[in-house]
Parts: C-alpha cells; sequence; structure tokens
C-alpha cells in the first residue's frame, strides 16, 4: 500500500501534456521554505493500493503523462514503481517524471530503500536535489538552480529547454477549504501565501510538485 498526501487528475502544471500527480506523505528532507510541511511527517495519510492509484490517475482519458512528487517518493519507490507499470499496461505512451531530493548518484550507489532501482528505470525524467530557497531562479520545473533535470529516456528530451528554464505554471484547485496550488510557484506567489496552520494540523494552502527535487518537493521544492 502506499501512503498518499494528494493528488491531481489532468493538469497541464506538472510537465508536457495533460498529466496527472501524487504526492506521497513522508519526507527524511526538512528544507527550510516548504510550503507543505504536512507532508513532511512519516504518519498515515490515505492509503493506496498501487493497481487502484494507477486507475484513479488514469480517471482522465487525456493524461498521457505521470508526475511523482511529495513528500519524497524514493521513500515509496516500491510501490510508485509498481503504479507506473500498471498504469503504462493500461495506456501506452505514458511518461514520467519524478521528483527527489536525493541526488541521482547516491539513488544507484546507495539507495534508501527497497524499489529505487524499480522506480529509476521507469523515469523518463528525473529532477534531483534538495530545495535551497536562497537559489530559487523562477524558471522551469526546478525549485531551486541547484537542483538537475535528469533525461533518463530519450521520451521527454524535446522538453528539455521547458523542463529546466521554461516559464512556471500554477492551477489552483479549491478542496475541502483549501487551495491546493498545482505546479511550481514562482518566488513571488511563494512569499504572498505562506502556509497558514488550521486547527486540524494541517496547512490551509499547500504546493505540491514545486518541490525542487524530492526535498521540498510538494511544497515549492
Amino acid at each position: 500500500m502506499l501512503n498518499v498526501a494528494e493528488t491531481c487528475v489532468g493538469t497541464r502544471a506538472l510537465g508536457p501534456g495533460m498529466r496527472s500527480a501524487v504526492w506521497v506523505q513522508g519526507c527524511p528532507f526538512r528544507c527550510p521554505g516548504c510550503l507543505a510541511p504536512e507532508w513532511i511527517p512519516d504518519r498515515p495519510a490515505r492509503a493506496v493500493a498501487p493497481a487502484d492509484l494507477a486507475a484513479e490517475l488514469l480517471a482522465d482519458p487525456r493524461v498521457t503523462g505521470l508526475t511523482f512528487s511529495g513528500g519524497e517518493p524514493m521513500e515509496q519507490a516500491a510501490g510508485l514503481a509498481e503504479v507506473a507499470r500498471l498504469a503504462r499496461r493500461d495506456r501506452s505512451g505514458l511518461t514520467l517524471i519524478c521528483f527527489t531530493g536525493y541526488r541521482l548518484e547516491r539513488l544507484r550507489s546507495r539507495p534508501p530503500g527497497d524499489g529505487v532501482a524499480a522506480l529509476l528505470a521507469e523515469a523518463d525524467v528525473l529532477i534531483d536535489g534538495l530545495y535551497v530557497a536562497a537559489r530559487d531562479d523562477d524558471r522551469g520545473l526546478r525549485g531551486s538552480s541547484n537542483q538537475r533535470v535528469h533525461h533518463l529516456t530519450g521520451r521527454l528530451r524535446d522538453a528539455a529547454e521547458v523542463l529546466a528554464t521554461g516559464p512556471r505554471k500554477i492551477e489552483i484547485r479549491v478542496r475541502a477549504g483549501a487551495a491546493l496550488y498545482v505546479g511550481v510557484p514562482s518566488r513571488a506567489l511563494a512569499a504572498a501565501y505562506p502556509p497558514v496552520a488550521r486547527g486540524d494540523g494541517r496547512d490551509a494552502m499547500t504546493v505540491p510538485g514545486a518541490l525542487a527535487g524530492g526535498a521540498g518537493e510538494g511544497s515549492a521544492r
């Protein structure tokens, strides 16, 4: 079972084409400036089986790609790799973008858990590195300039410039009284709308996908 913080089916803010995104719960990194601190603790959120999550992400027939963020996807790598495999079985040609706070070299030499190699084998693009607020340059899907965009396959190579330095996009979804920002927020937006603690322990605003990598991702990574 996967421990899922949030999903978004059908977005154009987290990579080329129409995509579905999943943000997992739990992150070993605590990047200063993270805009989704409620997704950092390793605590129960929504338990979802890989097959059910794959079906959920493909609910929109226009979806041509998936984006994994968090939280830290590599902490649930085996389950996410299975999601990618099942989704591609049902819809060929899907592309996968994955954020992580770990460096690619570390993932290959000393994987933090089971399934990391399997998830890397499924990913077309890996955006790695911790989010560093002082190095947020308002460019691309990277949260900050220290993060790197790795093309592990050639499937999204034609979007290399957009992913690394293109203009950022944000979509706003209103759910249960909170504004869910989907995409990588600009510095101005992140400064204007910091998280506001609510009585239920969650923030009034969460900013997924912006994780500049797996550490600070679901927030403004």
